[in-house]
């Protein structure tokens, strides 16, 4: 940007609540993305909030199911999971840790709390996959907290980058398909913070602590507590925290514009590739 670029804030487009959601083996959540009032957001595709003090909401878990054609983002805030799969791979996902697994051509896989009391909190993210890359061979791009680097670009402001870039620091994940930017900032009461979006993706910010208000002037509007902000109309989000501070996932990635065929857990382009997805399960190829 230089001197004559007119700087273009982007405002909230539309505001999303949640959604009581329950998946696995019964384990209790908001869904975000994904419900009935937002089925999408190319090029993500299911975002789930789940945060609880009580052990029966979570102990049973994401006992083994399948994955195709899409990946899985993990932010762990609290508590510990363990996820396995059919490949060999297996991990711990522990409080400020982040996984980042590519289904492509599929895989089995179980996520089983290891602990039996306490508070367990995070989020799942779902983000598309191009054809292209629908059928590529599963891998994990997995961080333990201290691997996710964290800068304070403004008095009051923090942000935990695990995908994207900001004041030169980039975070560990790389997806060149779909070029996300992921941040877990926060504010103190009253801070405020100016970020650039990548132009062109699609973006939103979801308040999970506290409250802040989006977008300059006139156009800005308040999002109070477990809301979600769907961004548009400019490339650099303005952000400020209420009385209270606030945090919020800052989410943004370069929209795919493919068609989209997807049940359950698998999510390909045509509905005969949907079809082989699940002939494929059955008869063990994944």
């Amino acid at each position: 940007m230089n001197a004559t670029t007119p700087v273009r804030y982007a405002r909230i487009a539309r505001k999303v609540r949640g959604t009581p959601a329950s998946d696995g083996a019964g384990v209790r959540l908001t869904r975000v993305i994904g419900g009935g009032e937002l089925p999408d957001l190319d090029p993500f595709l299911l975002l789930d909030e789940f945060g609880t003090d009580r052990p029966e909401d979570y102990l049973a878990g994401f006992p083994s199911h399948p994955h195709r054609g899409f990946e899985t983002v993990t932010y762990m805030l609290d508590g510990r999971m363990r996820h396995k799969d059919n490949h060999g791979n297996e991990g711990l996902l522990v409080p400020g840790s982040v996984q980042w697994m590519t289904a492509g051509r599929g895989l089995v896989h179980s996520e089983m709390p290891e602990q039996e009391a306490g508070r367990m909190r995070g989020f799942q993210l779902w983000v598309n996959l191009p054809a292209r890359d629908k059928m590529v061979e599963p891998r994990y791009q997995e961080f333990a907290p201290d691997r996710l680097p964290v800068v304070e670009p403004a008095q009051g402001v923090s942000v935990k980058i695990v995908a994207g870039e900001v004041d030169g620091v980039r975070g560990p994940i790389a997806q060149p398909a779909t070029d996300p930017v992921y941040l877990d900032v926060t504010l103190a009461p009253g801070a405020v913070w100016s970020y650039a979006l990548p132009e062109g993706h699609n973006a939103f910010a979801y308040a999970f602590e506290g409250a802040a208000s989006l977008g300059d002037g006139e156009d800005a509007r308040d999002l109070a507590s477990q809301e979600m902000a769907v961004l548009g109309g400019g490339e650099w989000l303005a952000l400020r925290a209420g009385d209270a501070g606030a945090r919020l996932l800052v989410v943004a990635g370069r929209p795919l514009r493919e068609p989209v065929a997807r049940h359950g857990p698998f999510v390909m382009n045509t509905r005969q590739e949907l079809m082989q997805a699940f002939v494929d399960f059955q008869e063990g190829r994944f």
